[in-house]
C-alpha cells in the first residue's frame, strides 16, 4: 500500500484583539494583520472573512493576503473556504477539477488543516485567487479580470433585481485586475449582446466571446446543477490577444445534487439550455446549438459518468477522511460525509439521464 497523503497543515496566529475584532462583526470586510506558518516557513499576511450568506455560519471561511514575502506558491492571495453547507465538503473542488477537464479555464484548489492559535479549525479548502497571478501561471495573456459580484452580472440591459433598465451596464461586476478604461469594454460587450440584429448575430458575436469557451463553461454549469451560476459566481476574463471574453466559475459548492443550504436538489431542477441574455442569444444560432449538443454528448460519454468520476470522488473522500474524523466541527456529522460518495454518483447518473433525454430539444 502507498504512503498515506497528508494535508499541508497552515497555523495563523492573530493578535487576540484583532481575533475579538472579527468575532465582533462577521460582515467585517477590513483585514486584520496576521502572521501564517507553513512547513516552519513564515508569512506576514492580511487576513479577512469572505462569502455572502456562510457569514454567519460557526466555521469562517477567510481571504489571505500574502505581504512579507509576498507571493506563496506563485499567488499573491488565496481563499480558504470553510465548505460548511456541504457535507461531502468535495463539491466546489469536484466543480474546478471538471471545468478544467472540460476545457474550461478554472481555479486550482487543495485541502489544508488550518489551525488558528493552535486551535484546530479542520479541514478547508484552499482556492486559487482568479487575478493577474492565476493568468500568469496559466502563461496566459494579460486581460482585465472581472468578478460577477451579483445577479446584474446577467448580460441584460435589464437589471436582474429590480427588473427595470440598468442605470449602468458595469453594474454586478466588480474589477479584479486590469486598466480602468477596461470598463468600457464590457459595457460595448453587453451592449453589442443585446443589440446585435438575429440574422448577423452568429457572425457577429465571435468577436467578443470566445463561444467555444462558453459553450463549455455553459456545459460545466448544467452538468454541475449550479443554478445561481448563470448570473452570478464567474469571472470574466478579456484576453489581451484576441479580445474575445471567457467565463471563469467560482463559488460552486451548491452541486452535484445539493443546494446552497445543503438540501438534496431534484436531477431534472436546472434545464439544459441554462439561462441568461448571452445563453439564450448563442442558443439561438443553430450552429452553436448543435456544437452545444456535441459538446454534451461527448462529455457525458467520457467525463460526466460514475465509471470515469467515482474513483475521482472516492480518493478526494479518503484522503480527506482521516481529518474530518478530527474537524471540531465535521465529526459529529460523519456519516453524513460517508455516505456522500455515493449520493454524488447516484446524481451523476440521475442528472446524465436527464441531460441526455432532453438532447433532442438542441436540434
Amino acid at each position: 500500500m502507498g504512503a498515506v497523503m497528508e494535508l499541508p497543515e497552515y497555523q495563523l496566529f492573530i493578535h487576540p484583539s484583532a481575533v475579538n475584532e472579527l468575532r465582533k462583526d462577521s460582515w467585517m470586510d477590513d483585514p486584520v494583520a496576521a502572521k501564517l506558518a507553513i512547513n516552519k516557513k513564515k508569512y506576514t499576511i492580511d487576513l479577512a472573512y469572505r462569502g455572502s450568506h456562510i457569514r454567519d455560519l460557526p466555521k469562517k471561511s477567510y481571504q489571505l493576503s500574502f505581504y512579507k514575502p509576498s507571493t506563496y506558491r506563485n499567488a499573491k492571495e488565496v481563499h480558504l473556504n470553510a465548505e460548511f453547507k456541504d457535507p461531502s465538503l468535495l463539491r466546489n473542488k469536484l466543480s474546478f477539477d471538471f471545468f478544467n477537464e472540460i476545457g474550461c479555464l478554472a481555479p486550482n484548489s487543495r485541502f489544508v488543516l488550518l489551525k488558528l492559535n493552535g486551535k484546530d479549525e479542520g479541514v478547508y479548502l484552499e482556492i486559487e485567487s482568479v487575478d493577474e497571478h492565476f493568468l500568469a501561471n496559466r502563461q496566459l495573456p494579460e486581460g482585465p479580470l472581472y468578478y460577477a459580484v451579483d445577479g446584474d452580472a446577467n448580460f441584460s440591459l435589464m437589471s436582474d433585481l429590480d427588473k427595470e433598465v440598468k442605470k449602468s451596464l458595469i453594474l454586478g461586476y466588480e474589477q479584479k485586475y486590469g486598466p480602468a478604461q477596461a470598463d468600457e469594454q464590457i459595457q460595448h460587450l453587453i451592449i453589442n449582446i443585446n443589440t446585435i440584429p438575429r440574422e448577423e448575430f452568429e457572425h457577429e458575436i465571435v468577436k467578443y466571446v470566445n463561444v467555444d469557451k462558453y459553450l463549455r463553461w455553459l456545459a460545466g454549469v448544467v452538468f454541475t446543477q449550479n443554478f445561481d451560476g448563470f448570473v452570478h459566481n464567474y469571472a470574466l476574463y478579456q484576453n489581451g490577444d484576441t479580445g474575445l471574453f471567457e467565463i471563469i466559475p467560482w463559488d460552486y459548492d451548491a452541486t452535484w445534487g445539493r443546494d446552497v443550504n445543503g438540501e438534496s436538489m431534484r436531477a431534472d431542477y436546472l434545464r439544459i439550455e441554462g439561462f441568461n441574455t448571452l445563453t439564450a442569444r448563442i442558443l439561438d444560432v443553430k450552429t452553436f446549438r448543435t456544437q452545444y449538443k456535441n459538446l454534451l454528448e461527448e462529455i457525458l460519454t467520457s467525463k460526466f459518468n460514475v465509471d470515469y468520476m467515482k474513483p475521482k470522488i472516492q480518493a478526494m473522500h479518503n484522503l480527506i477522511r482521516p481529518y474530518v474524523q478530527k474537524d471540531p466541527y465535521e465529526k459529529d456529522n460523519i456519516d453524513l460525509f460517508d455516505g456522500e460518495p455515493d449520493f454524488i454518483c447516484a446524481y451523476i447518473e440521475a442528472r446524465g439521464n436527464y441531460i441526455r433525454s432532453q438532447l433532442d430539444a438542441l436540434h
